[in-house]
């Protein structure tokens, strides 16, 4: 150890030493007594002499007897630490320069057995009238047993403060927690187990006169399962959990030894999961028992009064939060069933292709939506598909769907065609006299010839996967929302006509699958098309991977539904098919979506021969019915089967006046409709029907035609 001067000045002269050192003795006096008691010794540092005197308390403190200290101030730098000698040298040089009055400070000392013992020292500096110093007493005292006390203060407060930053942290993360799920998840994570300073956690719930297990940290080996499952238990099973609800008192228990002399049930338990000490604490809120929390030790322990205190407040938090989430999850799925009972229980069968649909709550509890889809089985082996969505969130727009999906199933099921059942679906619910809207799209499909006849009423438009994995939104002209549209005079839908080929999906869905809070609504478009171009084949797959939430795509507050349509890879042709499609006469582009409709349709029966002199007859049927008749046109499209395949074309339009066939001039620009269905038919008449005439004609005459199927 480095023999180096005692703190304190450097200008003393080292030659002054007294012969013999003599500890400071006087007449004891009370207050004498009293620092002696005290473990207090007192110094006397003539500065102009280099003495340092210290009393037999003070030689104590520095474990020194009287014949081993001479006085010198430097004989008692080896016993001071290197490291506190220096930091108390710099403190009584700082106070002797810059006229302190004196100076304190705590440092170690090196004791006689190797060991160090925490010690304090005082001093007042004595100035003369030039104030220079020349004498320093003070006091020196073991300071050993205070830091000790004082470093146990410190660690207990911070014990506190852990406890304390426990239940707050716990409390911050349970009030985010909105199910059992959410509540579950918090207490088993890593998270959960540090903020509890436990190794491992389970919880009971109660059902009825029984305890289930419902989350552990630490479950049992299969074996141990074997031998005694605990995941289902009566409660006057003596087991802990069960113990806990049925007395309303928590139990601590230290060690292992009494853990499985108190509950031999657990003792394969214990030694397999290491527990040495346990809690079980019940957990009750507003004079309910709501079930029971374990936690698990794996290092036996006492638990004082604080642990306990702690502990108990922590399984308030939990049993309140808890007990918020059991409610949430019985109101939300009142609320799910409520939806759920609205909606159809079953799709019916298809005729070339499949159809899935999914529906989904939003994750607020008793917020009813007034998402919907339905899927109608329509004359000609078609199929109606409907997806819409009542504005509001609560148990009248719920009663509102349900109507509305009952009316508008009922018009698609009389045969309407898709613009009359919006039309009509539209002033069904103004007559309902009430502030809601909806949205919705309708299709009317063939999914044998994939040909799509949609209409859509302020709702999201369809998204189209085709076979080889590219997606689009393919451009659906629309209309007002519904029971708006009619309260304005805007209910007239115009039709769109799309086509799948084999293979094609797709997608019709509400809002809910694409907004997200804070996120534009396109943003959400672009990743559901993504979504869709990169998942499974199967519909039934990709419903599940487009409902599945994630980082990506989290859950909304909002309700879900949608409907996916796929056509088969082969869907052959048996029977008639038929196809419609409605030309409105404010749709500029009708009779030209009607041309290229008719041009799919025979492509995909096989019979696209007959193209040209079907597409060119319809052209001139429907031109008759807009100029001549007061409302729009409605162009059917059947195939006949037989040995030599034909088309059937229909013209439906409002009109009772029958057409006649004219022979104009040269120069005349009209009349020769007729004459051009006469020539290419093979026959056409005209029927009436209930709401006017169908003016039809068919085409058999195209040989070497070869139909699929």
């Amino acid at each position: 150890m480095e023999n180096r001067p005692p703190p304190g000045p450097k200008d003393y002269d080292p030659r002054q030493r007294p012969a013999r050192y003599v500890p400071l003795r006087s007449r004891p006096t009370a207050a004498d007594d009293r620092m002696a008691l005290n473990g207090m010794g007192s110094f006397d540092w003539d500065l102009d002499a280099g003495t340092y005197l210290l009393d037999e308390v003070g030689l104590q403190v520095f474990d020194l007897r009287a014949d081993e200290f001479d006085g010198r101030p430097a004989s008692l730098a080896p016993r001071v630490h290197p490291d506190d000698g220096r930091r108390l040298d710099a403190v009584v040089s700082g106070a002797l320069r810059n006229g302190s009055p004196g100076f304190a400070a705590y440092f170690r000392v090196l004791l006689r057995n190797g060991s160090l013992r925490w010690a304090h020292t005082q001093g007042r500096i004595l100035r003369d009238h030039q104030a220079r110093p020349y004498r320093i007493a003070g006091i020196v005292r073991n300071a050993d047993e205070e830091l000790t006390h004082a470093e146990a203060m410190r660690t207990l407060g911070a014990d506190r403060r852990r406890r304390t930053d426990s239940v707050r942290a716990t409390t911050e993360a349970l009030a985010q927690a909105l199910t059992v799920d959410d509540v579950i998840g918090v207490l088993t994570d890593q998270e959960g187990l540090r903020r509890f300073r436990t190794d491992g956690l389970a919880l009971g719930l109660v059902e009825g006169a029984f305890m289930r297990l419902v989350a552990a940290t630490h479950p049992p080996s299969a074996a141990l399962r074997a031998h005694d499952d605990l995941s289902l238990s009566r409660l006057d099973d003596q087991l802990p959990l069960a113990e806990a609800v049925r007395t309303g008192r928590p139990q601590f228990i230290g060690d292992r030894v009494e853990l499985c002399a108190r509950y031999p049930r657990l003792g394969p338990y214990a030694d397999e999961m290491g527990i040495n000490a346990a809690a079980f604490l019940p957990l009750s809120a507003q004079a309910r028992t709501l079930g029971a929390l374990g936690l698990y030790f794996g290092e036996g322990r006492p638990f004082n009064s604080e642990d306990r205190t702690v502990y108990i407040a922590l399984t308030s938090v939990v049993a309140q939060s808890l007990q918020r989430a059991v409610l949430f999850d019985q109101e939300r799925e009142f609320a799910t069933t409520l939806q759920t009972t609205m909606l159809p229980r079953r799709i019916p069968p298809i005729s070339g292709g499949e159809v899935t649909v999914r529906y989904r709550a939003g994750h607020r509890a008793r917020e009813v939506g007034g998402d919907w889809y339905d899927a109608i089985t329509l004359p000609g082996r078609r199929i109606g598909l409907v997806v819409g969505d009542v504005e509001g969130h609560d148990s009248h727009a719920a009663a509102i769907m349900g109507q509305l999906r009952i009316a508008l199933r009922a018009y698609a099921a009389e045969g309407h065609n898709p613009s009359t059942v919006m039309t009509r679906a539209s002033r069904f619910l103004a007559d309902l006299d009430t502030e809601r809207s909806a949205t919705c799209v309708y299709i009317d499909a063939d999914l044998e010839s994939g040909a799509l006849r949609t209409v859509r009423a302020g709702h999201l438009g369809p998204l189209l996967r085709r076979a080889d994995g590219r997606t689009d939104w393919p451009e659906v002209r629309g209309g007002l929302p519904l029971g708006i549209a009619t309260v304005f005079q805007l209910d007239d839908y115009p039709e769109t006509a799309l086509h799948l080929d084999p293979d094609d999906t797709l997608l019709l869905c509400t809002d809910g699958l694409v907004e997200r809070p804070g996120q534009d609504i396109s943003e959400g478009l672009r990743t559901l098309a993504d979504a869709v171009r990169t998942g499974p084949q199967g519909s039934e797959r990709l419903a599940d991977h487009l409902c599945r939430e994630g980082p990506d795509r989290p859950g909304t507050d909002d309700d879900m539904a949608l409907l996916l349509v796929r056509r088969g890879s082969e869907p052959g042709i048996r029977g008639p098919l038929r196809v419609e499609r409605r030309v409105h006469q404010a749709d500029p582009g009708g009779l030209a979506e009607a041309r290229a409709l008719i041009r799919r349709t025979l492509t995909g029966w096989g019979v696209e021969g007959l193209s040209g002199d079907v597409e060119l007859a319809a052209d001139e049927l429907v031109t008759n019915s807009l100029v001549h008749t007061d409302g729009g046109a409605t162009l059917v499209v059947e195939l006949l089967p037989g040995e030599r395949p034909g088309i059937r074309l229909e013209i439906q339009d409002s009109s009772i006046g029958w057409p006649s066939r004219r022979s104009p001039s040269e120069a005349a620009v009209s009349g020769r409709g007729l004459l051009l269905v006469d020539v290419l038919a093979d026959r056409w008449g005209v029927e009436p029907h209930p709401a006017g005439k169908t003016v039809w004609c068919e085409f058999r005459s195209g040989a070497g035609l070869h139909p699929v199927g």
